[in-house]
Protein backbone atom coordinates (compact mmCIF):
# COMPACT_ATOMS: atom_id res chain seq x y z
CA UNK A 1 0.00 0.00 0.00
CA UNK A 2 1.44 3.35 -0.56
CA UNK A 3 1.94 6.52 1.31
CA UNK A 4 -1.23 8.12 -0.55
CA UNK A 5 -3.36 5.14 -0.40
CA UNK A 6 -2.07 4.72 3.79
CA UNK A 7 -3.45 8.38 4.29
CA UNK A 8 -6.69 7.89 2.37
CA UNK A 9 -7.49 4.88 4.26
CA UNK A 10 -6.57 6.84 7.56
CA UNK A 11 -8.61 9.61 6.25
CA UNK A 12 -11.94 6.89 5.54
CA UNK A 13 -11.27 6.13 9.15
CA UNK A 14 -11.77 9.36 10.50
CA UNK A 15 -15.06 9.94 8.70
CA UNK A 16 -16.46 6.69 9.31
CA UNK A 17 -15.49 7.38 13.21
CA UNK A 18 -17.48 10.99 12.78
CA UNK A 19 -20.12 9.99 10.31
CA UNK A 20 -21.30 6.45 10.45
CA UNK A 21 -24.00 6.93 13.64
CA UNK A 22 -25.61 10.11 11.08
CA UNK A 23 -25.75 7.81 8.40
CA UNK A 24 -26.85 4.98 10.11
CA UNK A 25 -29.42 6.98 12.23
CA UNK A 26 -31.02 8.46 8.42
CA UNK A 27 -31.49 5.67 6.93
CA UNK A 28 -33.04 3.51 10.17
CA UNK A 29 -35.99 6.02 10.10
CA UNK A 30 -36.02 5.81 6.29
CA UNK A 31 -35.86 2.07 6.37
CA UNK A 32 -37.40 0.69 9.91
CA UNK A 33 -34.66 -1.30 10.30
CA UNK A 34 -31.62 -0.82 12.29
CA UNK A 35 -30.12 -3.80 11.10
CA UNK A 36 -30.82 -2.55 7.75
CA UNK A 37 -29.60 0.72 8.22
CA UNK A 38 -26.15 -0.91 9.92
CA UNK A 39 -25.73 -3.16 6.78
CA UNK A 40 -26.25 -0.30 4.21
CA UNK A 41 -24.00 2.07 5.84
CA UNK A 42 -21.34 -0.70 5.53
CA UNK A 43 -21.72 -0.82 2.08
CA UNK A 44 -21.26 2.45 1.56
CA UNK A 45 -17.75 2.22 2.66
CA UNK A 46 -16.66 -0.58 1.72
CA UNK A 47 -17.67 1.77 -1.60
CA UNK A 48 -15.49 4.63 -0.29
CA UNK A 49 -12.89 2.21 0.90
CA UNK A 50 -12.71 1.31 -3.29
CA UNK A 51 -13.10 4.44 -4.79
CA UNK A 52 -11.41 7.47 -2.85
CA UNK A 53 -8.13 6.16 -3.36
CA UNK A 54 -8.19 6.72 -7.16
CA UNK A 55 -10.91 9.82 -6.48
CA UNK A 56 -9.70 11.33 -3.63
CA UNK A 57 -11.88 12.07 -0.15
CA UNK A 58 -14.78 14.22 -1.34
CA UNK A 59 -15.60 17.60 0.19
CA UNK A 60 -18.90 16.75 2.01
CA UNK A 61 -17.42 12.95 2.84
CA UNK A 62 -20.78 12.38 4.92
CA UNK A 63 -22.99 13.21 2.12
CA UNK A 64 -21.17 11.09 -0.17
CA UNK A 65 -21.45 8.35 1.63
CA UNK A 66 -24.64 8.48 2.32
CA UNK A 67 -25.86 9.44 -1.30
CA UNK A 68 -23.72 5.84 -1.54
CA UNK A 69 -26.05 4.07 1.17
CA UNK A 70 -29.42 5.68 -0.31
CA UNK A 71 -28.46 3.77 -4.09
CA UNK A 72 -27.62 0.22 -1.85
CA UNK A 73 -31.67 1.25 -0.05
CA UNK A 74 -33.14 1.77 -3.65
CA UNK A 75 -31.68 -1.56 -5.20
CA UNK A 76 -32.49 -3.52 -1.89
CA UNK A 77 -35.73 -2.18 -1.96
CA UNK A 78 -36.36 -2.85 -5.41
CA UNK A 79 -35.17 -6.29 -5.35
CA UNK A 80 -36.83 -6.96 -2.15
CA UNK A 81 -39.60 -4.90 -1.78
CA UNK A 82 -42.33 -7.88 -0.80
CA UNK A 83 -39.80 -9.95 1.23
CA UNK A 84 -40.83 -9.04 4.38
CA UNK A 85 -44.11 -7.22 5.62
CA UNK A 86 -42.83 -4.61 7.15
CA UNK A 87 -41.10 -3.49 3.72
CA UNK A 88 -44.58 -4.13 1.65
CA UNK A 89 -45.81 -0.45 2.42
CA UNK A 90 -42.00 1.04 0.93
CA UNK A 91 -42.86 -1.15 -1.89
CA UNK A 92 -46.03 0.04 -2.84
CA UNK A 93 -44.85 3.21 -2.12
CA UNK A 94 -41.96 3.10 -4.58
CA UNK A 95 -44.20 1.09 -7.10
CA UNK A 96 -46.04 4.90 -7.31
CA UNK A 97 -43.33 6.43 -8.21
CA UNK A 98 -42.29 7.73 -4.49
CA UNK A 99 -38.44 7.56 -3.69
CA UNK A 100 -37.47 8.00 0.28
CA UNK A 101 -35.53 11.08 0.86
CA UNK A 102 -32.59 10.03 2.13
CA UNK A 103 -30.78 13.06 0.87
CA UNK A 104 -32.27 15.20 3.45
CA UNK A 105 -31.58 12.53 6.35
CA UNK A 106 -28.10 13.91 7.17
CA UNK A 107 -29.41 17.42 7.47
CA UNK A 108 -33.21 17.02 8.19
CA UNK A 109 -34.18 15.74 11.90
CA UNK A 110 -30.81 14.36 12.13
CA UNK A 111 -31.17 15.25 15.96
CA UNK A 112 -34.28 13.09 16.36
CA UNK A 113 -33.08 10.17 14.60
CA UNK A 114 -29.82 9.75 16.49
CA UNK A 115 -31.77 9.78 19.57
CA UNK A 116 -34.11 7.19 18.09
CA UNK A 117 -30.53 5.33 17.21
CA UNK A 118 -29.14 5.88 20.73
CA UNK A 119 -32.56 4.24 22.23
CA UNK A 120 -32.99 1.93 20.22
CA UNK A 121 -29.37 0.56 20.49
CA UNK A 122 -29.90 0.53 24.39
CA UNK A 123 -33.33 -0.81 24.12
CA UNK A 124 -34.01 -3.32 27.41
CA UNK A 125 -35.10 -6.12 25.51
CA UNK A 126 -30.96 -6.36 24.84
CA UNK A 127 -28.80 -8.03 27.30
CA UNK A 128 -26.84 -5.29 28.86
CA UNK A 129 -23.34 -6.85 26.79
CA UNK A 130 -25.47 -6.28 23.83
CA UNK A 131 -26.25 -3.14 24.09
CA UNK A 132 -22.84 -1.95 24.49
CA UNK A 133 -21.65 -4.00 21.71
CA UNK A 134 -24.06 -2.78 19.08
CA UNK A 135 -24.33 1.24 20.82
CA UNK A 136 -20.05 0.67 20.02
CA UNK A 137 -20.85 -0.77 16.84
CA UNK A 138 -23.51 1.79 15.60
CA UNK A 139 -23.27 5.04 17.10
CA UNK A 140 -19.08 5.54 17.68
CA UNK A 141 -18.18 3.62 14.40
CA UNK A 142 -15.94 0.81 15.97
CA UNK A 143 -15.12 -2.14 14.23
CA UNK A 144 -15.81 -5.29 15.65
CA UNK A 145 -12.38 -5.98 16.23
CA UNK A 146 -11.71 -2.80 18.10
CA UNK A 147 -14.80 -3.52 20.27
CA UNK A 148 -13.38 -7.07 21.38
CA UNK A 149 -10.26 -6.17 21.82
CA UNK A 150 -11.94 -3.27 24.26
CA UNK A 151 -13.53 -5.38 26.34
CA UNK A 152 -11.20 -8.62 26.18
CA UNK A 153 -13.60 -11.02 24.28
CA UNK A 154 -12.97 -13.17 21.21
CA UNK A 155 -14.39 -11.21 18.52
CA UNK A 156 -16.27 -13.72 17.55
CA UNK A 157 -17.87 -13.41 20.42
CA UNK A 158 -18.52 -9.68 20.02
CA UNK A 159 -19.98 -10.55 16.72
CA UNK A 160 -22.05 -12.94 17.80
CA UNK A 161 -23.53 -10.55 20.32
CA UNK A 162 -24.22 -7.45 17.27
CA UNK A 163 -26.06 -9.96 14.92
CA UNK A 164 -27.65 -11.51 17.85
CA UNK A 165 -29.02 -8.40 18.81
CA UNK A 166 -30.03 -6.54 15.65
CA UNK A 167 -32.24 -9.78 15.28
CA UNK A 168 -33.79 -9.34 18.74
CA UNK A 169 -34.91 -5.75 17.90
CA UNK A 170 -36.29 -6.95 14.49
CA UNK A 171 -38.23 -9.86 16.18
CA UNK A 172 -39.59 -7.86 18.88
CA UNK A 173 -40.51 -5.30 16.55
CA UNK A 174 -38.94 -2.10 18.34
CA UNK A 175 -39.96 0.78 16.79
CA UNK A 176 -37.68 3.30 15.61
CA UNK A 177 -38.90 6.07 18.10
CA UNK A 178 -37.77 7.71 20.88
CA UNK A 179 -40.01 6.63 24.04
CA UNK A 180 -43.03 9.14 25.76
CA UNK A 181 -44.41 9.36 28.54
CA UNK A 182 -43.94 6.31 31.69
CA UNK A 183 -41.34 4.17 29.86
CA UNK A 184 -39.41 7.20 29.18
CA UNK A 185 -37.62 6.70 32.52
CA UNK A 186 -36.71 3.53 32.45
CA UNK A 187 -35.17 3.30 28.58
CA UNK A 188 -33.45 6.46 29.74
CA UNK A 189 -32.10 4.50 32.35
CA UNK A 190 -30.88 1.59 30.30
CA UNK A 191 -29.79 4.43 27.70
CA UNK A 192 -27.42 6.18 30.74
CA UNK A 193 -26.58 2.42 32.02
CA UNK A 194 -24.81 1.23 28.55
CA UNK A 195 -23.23 4.81 28.18
CA UNK A 196 -21.56 4.44 32.10
CA UNK A 197 -20.69 0.56 31.74
CA UNK A 198 -18.58 1.63 29.14
CA UNK A 199 -16.70 4.67 30.58
CA UNK A 200 -16.42 2.32 33.60
CA UNK A 201 -14.35 -0.11 31.27
CA UNK A 202 -12.19 2.99 30.35
CA UNK A 203 -11.91 3.89 33.52
CA UNK A 204 -11.22 0.67 35.55
CA UNK A 205 -10.25 -1.90 33.06
CA UNK A 206 -11.96 -5.28 34.39
CA UNK A 207 -8.83 -7.37 32.82
CA UNK A 208 -5.62 -6.98 31.18
CA UNK A 209 -2.61 -5.10 30.72
CA UNK A 210 -3.91 -1.59 30.70
CA UNK A 211 -5.21 0.14 34.05
CA UNK A 212 -7.15 2.11 32.22
CA UNK A 213 -8.50 2.67 28.66
CA UNK A 214 -9.44 6.18 27.24
CA UNK A 215 -10.39 5.80 24.05
CA UNK A 216 -13.79 3.96 25.89
CA UNK A 217 -13.79 7.09 27.90
CA UNK A 218 -13.75 8.66 25.17
CA UNK A 219 -16.15 7.28 23.45
CA UNK A 220 -18.50 7.09 26.07
CA UNK A 221 -18.25 10.53 26.78
CA UNK A 222 -18.88 12.05 23.54
CA UNK A 223 -22.14 10.12 23.45
CA UNK A 224 -22.90 11.49 27.11
CA UNK A 225 -22.47 14.93 25.14
CA UNK A 226 -24.59 13.94 22.37
CA UNK A 227 -27.44 12.81 24.30
CA UNK A 228 -27.00 16.00 26.68
CA UNK A 229 -27.58 18.21 23.67
CA UNK A 230 -30.85 16.24 22.01
CA UNK A 231 -32.79 15.52 25.63
CA UNK A 232 -31.54 18.78 27.57
CA UNK A 233 -34.81 18.90 30.05
CA UNK A 234 -33.44 15.15 31.51
CA UNK A 235 -31.32 15.71 34.80
CA UNK A 236 -29.75 12.71 34.92
CA UNK A 237 -28.54 13.19 31.57
CA UNK A 238 -26.50 16.14 32.43
CA UNK A 239 -25.41 14.18 36.20
CA UNK A 240 -23.74 11.24 33.98
CA UNK A 241 -22.35 14.24 31.92
CA UNK A 242 -20.73 15.44 34.78
CA UNK A 243 -19.81 12.43 36.32
CA UNK A 244 -18.19 11.54 33.42
CA UNK A 245 -16.48 14.73 32.72
CA UNK A 246 -15.43 15.13 36.44
CA UNK A 247 -14.03 11.14 36.29
CA UNK A 248 -12.39 12.08 32.69
CA UNK A 249 -10.46 14.56 33.96
CA UNK A 250 -8.47 12.02 36.47
CA UNK A 251 -6.87 10.23 33.87
CA UNK A 252 -3.85 11.44 33.16
CA UNK A 253 -2.73 11.45 36.72
CA UNK A 254 -4.00 7.49 37.03
CA UNK A 255 -1.07 6.03 35.90
CA UNK A 256 2.97 6.46 36.09
CA UNK A 257 5.34 6.47 33.14
CA UNK A 258 5.40 2.91 32.82
CA UNK A 259 1.34 2.43 33.16
CA UNK A 260 1.32 1.79 36.62
CA UNK A 261 -1.87 2.44 38.92
CA UNK A 262 -1.63 5.56 41.03
CA UNK A 263 -4.68 5.42 43.41
CA UNK A 264 -6.78 8.80 43.81
CA UNK A 265 -5.25 9.69 46.98
CA UNK A 266 -1.73 9.84 45.42
CA UNK A 267 -2.72 11.66 42.08
CA UNK A 268 -0.82 14.25 41.21
CA UNK A 269 -3.53 16.80 40.87
CA UNK A 270 -1.85 19.38 38.99
CA UNK A 271 -2.32 16.68 35.95
CA UNK A 272 -5.79 16.65 36.43
CA UNK A 273 -7.44 17.95 33.01
CA UNK A 274 -9.20 21.32 34.62
CA UNK A 275 -11.00 21.98 31.32
CA UNK A 276 -13.10 19.01 32.29
CA UNK A 277 -13.52 19.42 35.39
CA UNK A 278 -15.09 22.93 34.43
CA UNK A 279 -17.29 21.66 32.47
CA UNK A 280 -17.94 18.98 35.16
CA UNK A 281 -18.68 21.13 37.20
CA UNK A 282 -21.05 22.85 35.00
CA UNK A 283 -22.82 19.75 33.82
CA UNK A 284 -23.58 18.95 37.39
CA UNK A 285 -25.16 22.46 38.39
CA UNK A 286 -27.00 22.14 35.20
CA UNK A 287 -28.39 18.72 36.85
CA UNK A 288 -28.79 20.11 39.88
CA UNK A 289 -30.98 22.92 39.15
CA UNK A 290 -34.12 20.53 38.49
CA UNK A 291 -36.98 19.90 40.83
CA UNK A 292 -37.33 16.79 42.66
CA UNK A 293 -35.07 14.69 44.50
CA UNK A 294 -31.51 14.02 42.35
CA UNK A 295 -30.93 11.03 41.00
CA UNK A 296 -27.96 8.62 40.99
CA UNK A 297 -25.77 9.65 38.40
CA UNK A 298 -26.14 13.22 40.22
CA UNK A 299 -25.76 12.60 43.21
CA UNK A 300 -22.40 10.16 42.18
CA UNK A 301 -20.93 13.39 40.11
CA UNK A 302 -21.53 15.68 43.41
CA UNK A 303 -19.07 13.12 45.11
CA UNK A 304 -16.64 13.63 42.47
CA UNK A 305 -16.98 17.32 42.47
CA UNK A 306 -15.94 16.78 46.45
CA UNK A 307 -12.55 15.65 45.32
CA UNK A 308 -12.64 18.23 42.08
CA UNK A 309 -12.35 21.15 44.27
CA UNK A 310 -9.91 19.60 46.40
CA UNK A 311 -6.87 21.19 46.02
CA UNK A 312 -5.53 18.74 47.94
CA UNK A 313 -6.49 15.33 49.31
CA UNK A 314 -6.36 17.26 52.96
CA UNK A 315 -8.83 19.46 51.89
CA UNK A 316 -11.59 16.94 50.44
CA UNK A 317 -14.81 17.48 52.45
CA UNK A 318 -15.26 13.81 53.61
CA UNK A 319 -18.32 14.40 56.12
CA UNK A 320 -20.29 16.07 52.76
CA UNK A 321 -19.19 12.67 50.89
CA UNK A 322 -20.38 10.45 53.26
CA UNK A 323 -23.79 12.66 53.23
CA UNK A 324 -23.56 12.09 49.59
CA UNK A 325 -23.37 8.83 50.03
CA UNK A 326 -26.36 8.60 52.82
CA UNK A 327 -28.59 9.78 49.81
CA UNK A 328 -27.13 7.46 47.10
CA UNK A 329 -27.86 4.54 49.59
CA UNK A 330 -31.68 5.83 50.06
CA UNK A 331 -32.39 6.18 46.82
CA UNK A 332 -29.91 3.36 45.11
CA UNK A 333 -29.69 0.26 48.07
CA UNK A 334 -26.59 -1.86 47.06
CA UNK A 335 -24.15 -3.35 48.85
CA UNK A 336 -21.31 -1.90 46.55
CA UNK A 337 -22.45 2.08 47.73
CA UNK A 338 -22.34 0.68 51.28
CA UNK A 339 -18.95 0.00 50.09
CA UNK A 340 -17.97 2.83 48.87
CA UNK A 341 -19.82 4.70 51.96
CA UNK A 342 -17.41 2.60 54.50
CA UNK A 343 -14.41 4.11 52.51
CA UNK A 344 -15.23 7.80 53.23
CA UNK A 345 -16.34 6.93 56.88
CA UNK A 346 -13.33 6.33 57.25
CA UNK A 347 -11.87 8.96 55.73
CA UNK A 348 -14.08 11.58 57.87
CA UNK A 349 -14.39 9.64 61.16
CA UNK A 350 -11.18 7.11 61.35
CA UNK A 351 -10.57 3.83 60.15
CA UNK A 352 -12.21 1.74 62.68
CA UNK A 353 -15.37 3.56 62.00
CA UNK A 354 -14.98 2.30 58.45
CA UNK A 355 -13.84 -1.13 59.24
CA UNK A 356 -16.81 -2.13 61.09
CA UNK A 357 -18.72 -1.18 58.36
CA UNK A 358 -16.78 -3.44 56.12
CA UNK A 359 -16.86 -5.80 58.17
CA UNK A 360 -20.81 -6.06 58.16
CA UNK A 361 -20.66 -6.17 54.46
CA UNK A 362 -18.57 -9.69 54.49
CA UNK A 363 -21.86 -11.93 54.56
CA UNK A 364 -23.53 -10.01 51.36
CA UNK A 365 -23.63 -12.52 48.29
CA UNK A 366 -23.50 -9.83 45.90
CA UNK A 367 -19.77 -8.57 47.20
CA UNK A 368 -18.50 -12.34 47.29
CA UNK A 369 -15.55 -12.30 44.46
CA UNK A 370 -15.51 -8.72 44.14
CA UNK A 371 -12.02 -7.83 44.71
CA UNK A 372 -12.56 -4.13 46.42
CA UNK A 373 -14.01 -5.70 49.55
CA UNK A 374 -10.71 -7.29 50.57
CA UNK A 375 -8.86 -4.61 49.14
CA UNK A 376 -11.00 -1.78 50.82
CA UNK A 377 -10.44 -4.33 54.12
CA UNK A 378 -6.74 -4.49 53.83
CA UNK A 379 -6.49 -0.49 53.15
CA UNK A 380 -8.30 0.24 56.61
CA UNK A 381 -6.56 -2.81 58.61
CA UNK A 382 -3.04 -1.65 57.40
CA UNK A 383 -3.74 2.21 58.83
CA UNK A 384 -4.74 0.55 62.15
CA UNK A 385 -1.89 -1.16 62.53
CA UNK A 386 -3.02 -4.71 62.08
CA UNK A 387 -0.43 -5.47 59.35
CA UNK A 388 -0.29 -9.40 58.90
CA UNK A 389 -3.68 -9.05 58.74
CA UNK A 390 -3.82 -6.10 56.14
CA UNK A 391 -1.34 -8.53 54.45
CA UNK A 392 -3.70 -11.57 53.85
CA UNK A 393 -6.33 -9.40 52.61
CA UNK A 394 -4.27 -7.59 49.90
CA UNK A 395 -2.91 -11.34 48.69
CA UNK A 396 -6.81 -12.15 48.53
CA UNK A 397 -7.71 -8.82 46.49
CA UNK A 398 -5.13 -9.95 44.33
CA UNK A 399 -6.38 -13.17 43.88
CA UNK A 400 -10.08 -11.80 42.65
CA UNK A 401 -9.33 -9.21 40.00
CA UNK A 402 -8.48 -10.25 36.13
CA UNK A 403 -6.60 -6.98 35.91
CA UNK A 404 -2.71 -7.18 35.53
CA UNK A 405 -2.22 -3.41 36.52
CA UNK A 406 -4.20 -4.12 39.96
CA UNK A 407 -3.14 -7.46 40.85
CA UNK A 408 0.74 -6.12 41.00
CA UNK A 409 -0.35 -2.93 43.22
CA UNK A 410 -1.83 -5.05 45.51
CA UNK A 411 0.68 -7.70 45.77
CA UNK A 412 3.45 -5.38 45.91
CA UNK A 413 1.46 -3.33 49.33
CA UNK A 414 1.50 -7.34 50.52
CA UNK A 415 4.91 -7.50 50.20
CA UNK A 416 5.74 -4.04 51.47
CA UNK A 417 3.71 -4.91 54.83
CA UNK A 418 5.59 -8.51 55.06
CA UNK A 419 8.95 -6.64 54.79
CA UNK A 420 7.65 -4.30 57.58
CA UNK A 421 7.60 -1.03 55.08
CA UNK A 422 4.13 -0.06 56.07
CA UNK A 423 2.73 1.88 53.41
CA UNK A 424 0.76 4.78 53.59
CA UNK A 425 -1.82 5.57 51.80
Amino acid sequence: MSVGDLATQRAIEAVWRIESARIVAGLARMTRDVGLAEELAQEALLTALEKWPESGVPDNPGAWLMAAAKNRALDHFRRNRMMQEKHEEIGREMEEGFTPDFDSALEDDIGDDLLRLIFTACHPVLSTEARAALTLKLLCGLTTDEIARAFLVPEPTVAQRIVRAKRTLSEARVPFEVPRGEELGARLASVLEVIYLVFNEGYSATAGEDWTRPALCEDALRLGRILAELAPAEPEVHGLVALMEIQASRLRARTGPSGEPILLMDQDRGRWDHLLVRRGLAALERAEKSRGVLGPYTLQAAIAACHARAGTPAETDWKRIVALYDALAQLMPSPVVELNRAVAVAMAFGPAEGLALVDALASETALRGYHLLPSVRGDLLEKLGRLDEARGEFERAAALTRNSREIRLLLDRAAALHSGLRVVK
